[in-house]
């Protein structure tokens, strides 16, 4: 398969993830841009360079692309960008008229603009360190009781109107790019396109935005960061049968952080999006294990806790994958002494505990179905899919869940990080001789590197 994936940014989640999980399978002929090329936390995308670099492309099957980063130049440049909408439309008719040439399946998604609940402009526009939790509040109100009553929100009156008028603005020019989107769908343009809606409450414009999308035809689904390679996963030609459990089976009904449905929807929409079959019991491929949480989700980073796992774990005798999903932002310690007491490597298709639990479980599927259609072939990459694995235990579980908590600041963690190499060498039987940095220069991701490429 040849697949050309354009990602959302140049964190190591949005683009090395990517290269390594199509490691998996030999058969899988990647064509990404060069990193530089996209967007970070303080800089735009190249989106000329882009441009041309799609021109060059050669003939491959499939397209996943993040039209944010064509538009805006990539996720938090469409939060902050003041360009017009005229000027965002031009750009991404010329990337159609490209991709049009391609003759290849287009799997796009674009994000419906989040709203952050807090007073951090580090994602946002300049204003939100001062009016970032006020603009949340307008829009909660706005949408759960002014609007069905027909009346404006107080909160409106908190916020200088110079700057709720910028919002608004920023709000309905992506809000429009969006519906050219959706037009262009309904022309038979895209194979797949996909609203992501990620750091979502239960009411809110971006909510309102998102229903109104669903009615005018077009498909939402909650998270981000995980979507292209939920995309990879849906253009992957492969029947896979899974079977969810929970580690807390009453509790399936409750609503993870930065989300608005509950474990449960998140959990099937997630293998619905990939192309994946639901199944119960003796009829599934693969066993997908949820731990997830009993009354709320922890958030680790943000030091609130939950009840820990607390019972034994036994792989199932099937094939098996986990989505630790007990907290947001990193694994449970619990859970994972009981996984690595009795791990089983045999059948195993991989560990996920990565920010939201939508961008866990989608991460972890379209591995998962990589190595089940390798396996399948006869091109399946062991040694990549146990760097995979290495990586994701030592970010999700020994950085976030640990050596995160201990730290202030970016700082060397490859003296601390031993004793969990050592670990997950053991559990994985795999050589590990890492490097970590801090791509954004910031506490909140680290990229893991090694030798083993």
């Amino acid at each position: 398969m040849k697949l050309c994936v354009i990602p959302i940014d140049n964190r190591p989640v949005c683009y090395n993830l990517i290269q390594d999980i199509a490691k998996i399978d030999t058969s899988i002929e990647l064509y990404m841009p060069p990193r530089k090329m996209l967007g970070g936390l303080t800089k735009d995308a190249d989106i000329v360079g882009l441009y041309s670099w799609l021109n060059q492309l050669p003939e491959v099957d499939a397209i996943v692309i993040s039209l944010d980063t064509i538009a805006y130049g990539g996720l938090i440049p469409s939060r902050r960008s003041n360009e017009h909408f005229n000027d965002i439309f031009r750009r991404v008719h010329d990337f159609k008229e490209v991709l049009e040439t391609k003759n290849a399946k287009i799997y796009a998604v674009s994000s419906i603009m989040r709203i952050s609940n807090n007073n951090c402009n580090e994602e946002e526009k300049e204003y939100w360190d001062k009016y970032g939790k006020l603009i949340f509040e307008y829009s909660y109100t706005k949408h759960q009781y002014a609007s069905s009553l027909g009346l404006e929100s107080p909160v409106k009156n908190l916020i200088p109107p110079n700057i709720l008028a910028d919002y608004k603005m920023t709000r309905n020019r992506n809000f429009r790019i969006n519906q050219t989107y959706l037009e262009w769908q309904k022309q038979g343009f895209f194979d797949t396109l996909i609203f992501s809606k990620d750091d979502c409450a239960e009411y809110g414009f971006n909510v309102m935005e998102a229903n109104h999308l669903v009615r005018m035809g077009g498909q939402v689904i909650t998270g981000a960061d995980e979507i292209p390679m939920s995309l990879i996963s849906k253009a992957i030609n492969c029947e896979m049968k899974v079977n969810p459990v929970y580690t807390e089976p009453e509790s399936t009904d409750l609503i993870s952080n930065y989300e608005d449905v509950s474990i449960k929807k998140s959990v099937e929409n997630q293998l619905k999006f990939a192309g994946v079959d639901i199944v119960d019991g003796n009829d599934s491929d693969i066993t997908l294990v949820v731990n997830n949480f009993k009354d709320h989700q922890g958030e680790i980073v943000m030091k609130q806790d939950t009840e820990q796992f607390s019972g034994k774990f036994i792989p199932p005798e099937t094939p098996y994958m986990i989505a630790d999903v007990r907290n947001a932002n990193g694994a449970d310690n619990n859970f994972v002494s009981e996984l690595f007491k009795n791990f089983r490597y045999d059948g195993f298709y991989g560990y996920s505990a990565w920010n939201t639990s939508a961008n866990s479980l989608g991460s972890l599927i379209c591995c998962a179905k990589v190595k089940f259609n390798a396996e399948k072939n006869g091109t399946y990459n062991e040694t990549a899919f146990k760097k995979v694995q290495m990586i994701r235990f030592l970010d999700d579980w020994a950085y976030q869940a640990n050596i995160r908590q201990t730290i202030s600041e970016p700082c060397n963690i490859q003296p601390v990080m031993k004793p969990y190499e050592e670990k997950v060498s053991e559990l994985l039987d795999l050589p590990v001789r890492n490097e970590y940095f801090y791509p954004w220069n910031r506490l909140f991701e680290i990229e893991v590197t090694d030798e083993l490429f």
